[in-house]
Order: structure tokens, then C-alpha cells, then sequence
């Protein structure tokens, strides 16, 4: 009888088996598997979808101003400089720069991985710890951070046969004011087209004849078009702070403006200087050609200027692309004239929703295949095992994936394809645990 007892309490099951007795038992299995079903379709439908993936790569530009100097002189004085002294900042890839007249691109790409933090923190330490090596004439400088979400989601191109890039350019304006409703949408940039501008063509011989010299003109311009803090007023036992200002406003304000004094009677800028408001001088053409399936085909190259628009950080492209799309619908009838159109040249959300649907229905279908071939080789049981562990295997890790903010990309999506062979494994080894010990 002793011996007997000791053999029972050496076959008593361990942890791990009324563990798994608990699940077998009752209805703990049935209702994880609906929770973890529950969560995928949840972050399925809540993580944003994107193109592409969200890569961690420090990427700067460093704007300098060089105001008079030639594209030999700022390459020589400050790109080519700026160029040796970025490259010393730990972590940097690559650099590269553009110079042209009065100023100077320097780009600074780190290594993908690198802390976009510190990386930017090195770089603004690495410039400001070296200003006094800057050349004479140079303005300033400004450091503008690029993320992967700076690249736009959606261009929409303005062309027309009869109305030119300057008026194009005020449509542009227009729709990117009625845009900013989206609250999605981070930038928008207007490329080509010539802004409105007022231009201030100076009279030699009536600078001569009131003896005023274009650096007064200029420096009377410069300090009429800012705003300053001009001191402080005390007064009714209140303190008010006074401002000089506003900014030039228009042509009457720019004609207006005193530039100097000549025998005792001030001079106005319109005195010395014809003033005309209008189109600013072209610096780029922009036109767009018309392909086989564009309703313009067979029609000449039009004048053209595009307004390409970002997405904020985190936000799901495709839902933006569609509002923006349904925004700009909406205004067509009561922003554009009849002789100018507006074509999508780029939508990366339709591409996206294309690309993921696509590796969506060729997990669906890979899976669908996998449980068939299953249930055809080891039967319904084990196929009936296997058909559910993928799911909530995939469910759980769709979940996972949204909550350390990750996006459905197709680099995700691939990588759910490719380990879904690791994942049959696993259920069909225990398949064949449980049957070699029934």
C-alpha cells in the first residue's frame, strides 16, 4: 500500500499540467482567443497605414546666408569650411552641400539608428561652438531639422492653357489657405509659379539731386518692415510696452516711407524711385506634359505650379490623402476658373491602401493555402489547430505592434508573410506531442 502511494505522489501532475488542464477544462482558451482576435481587428483598423516604413535617420540642412557673394565665393568660404567641420561630429554619414549666389546649402545625414535627439543636439553644438571662426559677411544661419514625414503625401498640380504661372501661384495660395482645415497636415510647399511681389526700381538722378545714397534706401526699408521693442511707458499706475511696427503692408505704405531729408523737407521713396507691384521675377519654369491616360492627351505642355502637402508624424497617410482629396473636391467648383485644372501628380495614400491590401490578401490567401494542406495531410483536428493558432498569433502581434507605434507598411506586412512558416511549426510540433503520448 506504501509503495502504491509513493507512486501516485510521484505521477502528480506539475504546474505547467493543471495549467494546461485549467484551459482544457473550461472556457479560458475560447475567450483568450476571441480577446486576441479582438485586439488584432482593433489595431488593424487603428494603426496607421503608410508606404513606407518609419526609419530613424538624422537628417539636417543648414541654411547660410551670404548677402552679395558670388557661388565661387560662398563655396570657397563657407561650404567647403562647413563641409570639414560637420564631417568631424561622430555618427555623420554623409554631407553635402550647394552653393549658389548670396547662399549655402549644407546637408548633414547621420547613420540610420543614430539618437535623432542627440544627433541634432551634436550638430547645433558642434556649429555654435564654432562661430567665431565665421567669415565676414555672413547674415546668419538656420538648422532645419528633415524627418521621413516631410516628404509630401499629396501634389496636387494647377495648369492651364491660358492663365500664366503668376496667377496660378495666387490659386495655389488660396488652396493651401483653405487646406489648413485638415488637421492632419504638417506643411504644404508651393513649387514653381511667381509670387506676388512689390519692386523698388531706384532713380539715379534722384538720388543724386537729394543726395540720398541706396544704403539709406535700403537700411529705411529693412527698418520700416520689422517690428522691435522700442521701451516701456509707465503711467496711471500701468506699465505699457511699446512696439515700433507694422510691416509694410502694400505698395501706398512702401511709396510712403521716408528715406531721408533734403533742405529741411522730407523725402519720400516714390520721390526717387518708381514702385510697381506685381509678378516677381521668374527664378523656375514649371510645365507639365500630358500622357496617354490623361484626359489632356494630345494637348500641349501647360504652364503649371504644384502645392505638395506632409502629413504630421504618427497620423494614418492613407485617411489623410482621402481628406485632403475630398477637401480640394469641394473647393474646385468655387476656387478654380474654367480654363485651369488641377491634377493629383502624386498620392501616396491611394498607393499605400493599394500595396497593403495587396500583402493583405496574400497573407489571407498564404494562410488559407497553409490550413487546407493541412487539413488535407494530418486532418480537420490538427488543421483546425493550426487555423486558429495563426490568427491570434498574427493578432497579437498586430497588437503589439501598435502599441510601440509602429506602422502597417509593406515591410511589416512581408515580415508577417515570411514567419508564417515559423509559425506552423510551432502548432504542428505540439500536434505531434499530443499524439505520439495519447
Amino acid at each position: 500500500m506504501e509503495g502504491r502511494v509513493d507512486s501516485e505522489r510521484d505521477f502528480e501532475p506539475g504546474f505547467f499540467t493543471r495549467f494546461a488542464d485549467r484551459f482544457l477544462s473550461g472556457y479560458a482558451a475560447s475567450i483568450l482567443i476571441l480577446i486576441a482576435a479582438s485586439l488584432g481587428v482593433a489595431a488593424l483598423c487603428l494603426t496607421p497605414q503608410e508606404e513606407e516604413p518609419q526609419i530613424i535617420v538624422p537628417f539636417a540642412d543648414v541654411f547660410v546666408s551670404f548677402p552679395g557673394a558670388s557661388a565661387q565665393e560662398v563655396e570657397n568660404l563657407v561650404a567647403l569650411p562647413l563641409e570639414r567641420l560637420l564631417w568631424q561630429i561622430d555618427g555623420v554619414e554623409y554631407v553635402y552641400s550647394m552653393s549658389q549666389a548670396d547662399r549655402a546649402i549644407v546637408s548633414v545625414r547621420f547613420y540610420v539608428g543614430e539618437d535623432r535627439e542627440r544627433s541634432l543636439v551634436k550638430l547645433y553644438n558642434k556649429i555654435n561652438s564654432n562661430s567665431d571662426l565665421v567669415p565676414p559677411g555672413v547674415a546668419g544661419w538656420v538648422v532645419k531639422p528633415v524627418e521621413i514625414d516631410d516628404v509630401p503625401i499629396v501634389n496636387l498640380t494647377l495648369h492651364s492653357p491660358r492663365y500664366d504661372d503668376h496667377a496660378l501661384y495666387r490659386i495655389a495660395e488660396e488652396l493651401r489657405v483653405r487646406l489648413d482645415a485638415v488637421s492632419d497636415l504638417s506643411r504644404s510647399t508651393i513649387v514653381g509659379g511667381r509670387p506676388l511681389q512689390t519692386r523698388v526700381d531706384l532713380k539715379v538722378e534722384a538720388l543724386e539731386a537729394r543726395g540720398v545714397s541706396p544704403l539709406e534706401v535700403s537700411a529705411a526699408l529693412k527698418a520700416a518692415n520689422s517690428a522691435a521693442h522700442s521701451g516701456v511707458y509707465d503711467g496711471g499706475n500701468r506699465r505699457y510696452e511699446l512696439r515700433s511696427g507694422p510691416f509694410l503692408s502694400g505698395e501706398e505704405d512702401v511709396s510712403d516711407l521716408v528715406v531721408g531729408v533734403f533742405e529741411q523737407r522730407p523725402v519720400y521713396l516714390r520721390d526717387i524711385a518708381q514702385i510697381e507691384t506685381g509678378a516677381a521675377e521668374p527664378t523656375s519654369y514649371s510645365r507639365v506634359s500630358f500622357g496617354g491616360a490623361s484626359e489632356h492627351f494630345g494637348e500641349e505642355a501647360q504652364t503649371s505650379v504644384t502645392l505638395a502637402v506632409a502629413k504630421k508624424k504618427g497620423t494614418n497617410g492613407v485617411l489623410v490623402a482621402k481628406e485632403v482629396l475630398q477637401r480640394v473636391d469641394a473647393l474646385k467648383a468655387s476656387l478654380l476658373p474654367d480654363d485651369v485644372y488641377l491634377t493629383v501628380t502624386r498620392n501616396t495614400g491611394e498607393t499605400a491602401e493599394e500595396k497593403v491590401s495587396s500583402l493583405l490578401n496574400s497573407l489571407f490567401l498564404a494562410i488559407v493555402i497553409v490550413v487546407a494542406l493541412l487539413f488535407l495531410f494530418l486532418g480537420w483536428r490538427a488543421g483546425l489547430v493550426v487555423a486558429l493558432s495563426i490568427p491570434v498569433t498574427f493578432s497579437l502581434a498586430l497588437f503589439t505592434n501598435y502599441l510601440f507605434g509602429f506602422t502597417i507598411n509593406r515591410v511589416t506586412l512581408f515580415a508577417l508573410i515570411l514567419t508564417l512558416g515559423l509559425v506552423v511549426d510551432d502548432p504542428i510540433t505540439a500536434i505531434d506531442n499530443i499524439w505520439r503520448h495519447i
